[in-house]
C-alpha cells in the first residue's frame, strides 16, 4: 500500500542532509519513554495474567490459552500507543518544525513558514493542542477496552485495536503538517477520511514499526518525515480551515 510506503521513505530520510538537527531532539525524547514503556510493561504481564485468571469464570480455564494472547495483545497495543501518545505531547514543537523543514526541502517555495528556532509559546501550545488528540484517543479506547473483557466478543477486540491504532497514528503524525497549514483537527480527520486507505496503509505501518525493537526509537521522527512527504504529495491542498 502506497501509505505504507511513506511510513518507510520517512525511514530512509533519516539522515538526508538538512534535517539531522530536526531530528535529534524527538528521536532522543522517543528512546527514553518507549524505553521506559518497555521496561515498565515487561514487569507487569504477570499482573495481567491474575487479572485475567481473576475475571475469566471457573467454568471457562479451558480457554485461556487462546483468551490470554488475544489480551496480550490487546493491551500491548494499547499501552505501545499511550506510550506514543505521551511522547508526541512532548515532542510536538520540535516535531512541527520537523514537518516544516521536510515541506521547505520538498517545496521550498510553498512551505507554511520558515523553520526558525522555537520560542517559549511553541512550547507551550504545541503539547496543549494534542490534548484534542488525547481526548479523541480515550474516547474510543475506552469502549475498545471495555469490549476486550467480554467473553466470545473480545475474539475480535485485537483487529479493531489495530485498525484503531492505524487511524490514530496516522492522525498523530498528519497533524503537524496538517496543523502547519491552519487546519483543525475536526478538519484533520475529515481530510484523512477521504483517503482512508493511505491513511490506514500509513498507520497501519508506523504501528508496525513501533513493535520492532530498535526501529521504534526511529518510529516517530520518521512518521512525521513520512506523515508530511505524504500530505504534500498524495493530499490536494485543502480548501478547509
Amino acid at each position: 500500500m502506497k501509505g505504507a510506503g511513506y511510513a518507510l521513505t520517512g525511514l530512509r530520510w533519516l539522515p538526508k542532509s538538512g534535517l539531522r538537527r530536526f531530528v535529534a531532539l524527538p528521536l532522543l525524547i522517543n528512546i527514553v519513554l518507549f524505553g521506559a514503556g518497555i521496561w515498565w510493561t515487561y514487569g507487569q504481564f504477570e499482573y495481567f495474567d491474575q487479572v485475567l485468571q481473576g475475571w475469566l469464570p471457573t467454568w471457562l480455564d479451558w480457554l485461556h490459552w487462546l483468551i490470554w494472547p488475544i489480551f496480550a495483545l490487546t493491551v500491548l497495543i494499547a499501552l505501545f500507543y499511550s506510550f506514543s501518545v505521551v511522547a508526541n505531547l512532548l515532542a510536538a514543537p520540535f516535531n512541527s518544525l520537523l514537518a516544516e523543514r521536510v515541506e521547505r526541502l520538498t517545496q521550498p517555495g510553498n512551505a507554511p513558514r520558515p523553520a526558525t528556532d522555537l520560542n517559549w509559546k511553541e512550547l507551550i501550545l504545541s503539547p496543549l493542542a494534542g490534548l484534542n488528540r488525547l481526548l479523541y484517543f480515550i474516547g474510543w479506547a475506552i469502549p475498545l477496552l471495555l469490549l476486550s473483557f467480554v467473553p466470545v466478543v473480545n475474539i475480535a477486540a485485537p483487529v479493531l485495536w489495530v485498525l484503531f491504532s492505524a487511524w490514530m497514528l496516522a492522525l498523530e503524525y498528519a497533524d503537524y503538517p496538517l496543523a502547519n497549514r491552519g487546519l483543525s483537527f475536526r478538519d484533520q480527520r475529515r481530510l484523512l477520511r477521504q483517503h482512508w486507505p493511505l491513511t490506514l496503509g500509513f498507520g497501519g505501518m508506523v504501528l508496525l514499526l513501533t513493535l520492532i525493537p530498535i526501529v521504534n526509537f526511529l518510529a516517530m521522527p520518521a512518521a512525521v518525515i513520512g506523515a508530511t512527504l505524504m500530505w504534500v504529495r498524495e493530499v490536494p491542498e485543502p480548501g478547509i480551515g
